[in-house]
């Protein structure tokens, strides 16, 4: 008999019995009246034994079916069990087998229920009971062992798209330290990752999908059994290790808080990029994807999908806000201020992800962690930044920076200022005040010693946060470095230095997206102190020098006047050859700033010089002449290249 007769015959015997037990309690209960007529009471014993009868025939019957059960549990116990000494997988034989198995599974599932619902009184009908749950249960841990294989055995390979990098046309700053200014390590160039926030969520098969269905009905099969419990272990067992593999292959370590606050930064750094570039690809598509093969996989089973999605994916999730955590209360060392903005925004780029993901009670615990870690590293930017620029303020420095060239200070800050724009929103966001004022750190004490405005008066009244405090940052910068200039003796390199620092700040700005932030009025304005600077070096160093030749109306043709002229001729010449010797040693990296410097030193010098000695070469004499003008010209196109001559080497060239 197929089981879906025998299970017919056998609802429709228990449905006959339940009548004839029915029956004979009515007879019973008429026959006990007493005032029916003698032939109606013979009409009612005549009707009670045939009940009589027909119930014997039912029990009869009824250990037929007990007969039965036995016989359908030997069927399929037999086939459970023949692959029970077998190594091979069922789903590796064929769908024919797996339909056989199938089929089997259920069958003693079925009986089982079919048994549990009876009222069993003989110690016979115990032991088919007892009999019928090991054969299930043996069954069960095959499917569970079936489930675990089809899981790995099937897995995709995952493999995320390369992330795209942007390689700053700017100094690197990361790798130096407003402390200490590397002098090489800032010229180098950094690589920032780049944060696509628009990219389309997709899904890929984390499983071939032509087992998805399989999945599904081992699933609904042990559910069904009551061995949901088991099914939801194994389901999360093999995806928290797929999970896990895919941090591995994102070069994710698993580090303690305290392993994280211990390491050199120069590790930390590459970490900090690793660990960015592992949560987008991590959470979008990785995540999405193992969340939607979960609710595949669990559709028609109520939320056991949800508590599989955020049971496997809890830890590996943790492990990446953990290592977010321990940055947020580690050090607020300035070179660090890019990253963490890296890593805040990466986090609030997801945050929409991760609330759609762990939406429900059981995903709260992640929700809520995330979202406090976000917030921490918002505090750490914030803290960060105001460190940097109270970093500035406190670079001090007891000698004066050779050759009164562009000092590492300002070049760290204005690179790290440039680098900055890349995160103006974010910034703008998180240098707020509470009442969403904009904040600015100047105090007077940090105001730069220049007697002009104050810095709020350089932008408008609706100038954006960080636009201030960016400003503040370059404030405290020429504060501190006309602090640094004090340290020269020579009041012409004093200005040259401040000269350099200024144009370089000022061109850093014009020349790249700092301009849409500082805008005109700074440039000009920097412009201008510049070039003022520069005017002011070209008196300190040239107006003594050139007085020399100035033209002197009493002058005569006598031998006095003449010793004079060629006195101050040669004074002018010592003065000369000293200014190349050491101006030769100062150095302008720019080189427009420098020709443009050159050309007016050259005009002015190379003028006067020609006009006296064209005058007073008949009272000087031609043997008195050391250079000619153009001579004179070709030594001002020496200066500022950062390597000493001397007029007197003969190999000066």
């Amino acid at each position: 008999m197929a089981m879906g007769d025998y299970e017919s015959t056998a609802t429709s015997l228990e449905g006959e019995e339940n009548l004839i037990a029915a029956a004979e309690h009515i007879v019973k209960a008429l026959g006990s009246n007493k005032n029916f007529t003698k032939d109606v009471k013979k009409i009612l014993a005549d009707l009670g034994s045939q009940l009589s009868t027909m119930a014997t025939i039912e029990d009869n019957m009824v250990e037929g079916k007990k007969s039965g059960i036995e016989e359908q549990l030997s069927v399929v116990e037999e086939k459970i069990m023949s692959w029970e000494s077998d190594d091979s997988m069922i789903w590796d034989s064929g769908p024919d087998e797996v339909a056989e198995y199938l089929n089997a599974v259920d069958g003693a599932r079925k009986l089982t229920e079919r048994l549990e619902n009876q009222c069993l009184s003989s110690q016979e009908e115990k032991d088919l009971l007892c009999r019928a749950h090991d054969v299930l249960q043996m069954a069960m841990q095959r499917l569970e062992d079936e489930f675990k294989h089809v899981l790995v055995h099937h897995r995709q390979p995952f493999e995320p798209e390369p992330i795209s990098f942007r390689s700053s046309e700017d100094d690197a700053v990361e790798e130096g330290s407003i402390v200490s200014f590397g002098d090489e390590s800032v010229e180098e160039s950094i690589l920032r990752d780049s944060i696509s926030r628009n990219s389309e969520e997709f899904i890929v098969d984390l499983v071939h999908p032509d087992v998805i269905s399989d999945l599904k009905c081992i699933a609904n099969l042990m559910f069904s059994s009551n061995y949901d419990h088991e099914c939801r272990q194994a389901y999360i067992l093999v995806r928290k290790d797929a999970l896990d593999e895919c941090l591995f292959n994102l070069e994710i370590e698993k580090l303690s808080i305290e392993d994280v606050l211990k390491m050199e930064w120069g590790t930390l750094n590459s970490k900090i990029k690793r660990w960015v570039r592992a949560m987008k690809v991590f959470v979008r598509p990785y995540l999405v994807s193992e969340k939607w093969l979960c609710d595949q996989t669990f559709a028609e089973l109520g939320s056991s999908n949800l508590v599989c999605f955020v049971e496997a994916a809890k830890a590996p999730m943790l492990q990446l806000l953990n290592f977010a955590e321990a940055i947020s209360i580690g050090s607020h060392q300035p070179e660090r201020l890019v990253r963490i903005l890296d890593m805040y925004e990466v986090l609030a780029d997801l945050l929409l992800d991760i609330n759609a993901l762990f939406s429900d009670e059981a995903g709260s615990s992640i929700r809520i962690e995330y979202q406090e870690v976000l917030k921490r590293l918002a505090d750490t930017v914030r803290v960060t930044f105001l460190e940097f620029e109270n970093a500035i303020v406190t670079n001090a420095s007891t000698s004066p920076f050779a050759g009164g060239g562009v000092h590492h200070l300002t070049k760290y800050v204005m690179n790290y200022i440039r680098l900055l724009a890349d995160y103006n929103e974010t910034l703008n966001l998180l240098l707020k005040n509470h009442d969403g004022a904009a904040a600015t750190s100047l105090s007077p004490d940090t105001s730069p010693a220049t007697g002009e405005e104050s810095i709020t008066k350089d932008f408008s009244d609706s100038c954006s946060p960080m636009a201030l405090h960016l400003q503040s940052l370059t404030s405290v910068l020429e504060a501190n470095l006309d602090e640094k200039s004090k340290l020269y003796r020579d009041a012409s390199l004093q200005h040259f230095f401040l000269m350099n620092n200024i144009y370089y700040m000022a061109q850093k700005v014009k020349n790249s997206e700092l301009r849409l932030i500082f805008e005109d009025k700074w440039i000009r304005k920097h412009n201008w102190k510049f070039q003022q600077h520069a005017m002011s070096y070209e008196r300190a160093t040239w107006s003594s020098i050139l007085s020399l030749l100035k033209d002197d109306s009493n002058s005569s043709s006598g031998s006095t006047s003449r010793t004079v002229l060629r006195e101050r001729l040669r004074s002018f010449y010592v003065a000369f050859d000293e200014v190349y010797k050491t101006q030769t040693a100062w150095i302008i990296t720019d080189v427009q700033l420098r020709e443009e410097l050159r050309i007016s030193t050259a005009l002015k010098v190379i003028q006067a010089y020609r006009t006296f000695v064209g005058r007073q070469m008949q009272h000087i004499g031609e043997k008195h002449v050391r250079y000619n003008a153009e001579e004179l010209q070709d030594y001002l196109l020496d200066l500022f290249e950062g390597s000493q001559k001397s007029l007197h080497n003969p190999n000066r060239r």
